[in-house]
């Protein structure tokens, strides 16, 4: 079998197990940019840089035109425990 083959059928097993709530995987809780930043105390134009990405993107994540996933969503939740760190961890030269 072929290394495709053999990634998918463990795919398949995997989205099995976690369909019957036996797997591996770990959800998290969804993150709102709206509240992160507002607690993190920074405006749209402050946290937008922090995301790697432009105010007009940011500010449809916040209106909810565009959903947030996957590393973005991670980050958040960084930002939502230790802004500062985040802060200092990108604007450190």
């Amino acid at each position: 079998m072929t290394a495709f083959g053999e990634d998918l059928i463990r795919s398949l097993d995997e989205a099995l197990a976690h369909a019957k709530g036996t797997g591996p995987a770990i959800l998290h809780e969804s993150v709102t940019p709206r509240e992160v930043r507002k607690q993190a105390k920074l405006t749209q134009a402050q946290m937008a840089p922090l995301m790697g990405m432009s105010l007009s993107g940011y500010r449809k994540w916040e209106q909810g035109v565009r959903r947030v996933s996957g590393p973005a969503a991670t980050l958040l939740r960084v930002i939502q425990k230790e802004p500062e760190a985040v802060m200092r961890a990108l604007t450190s030269s």
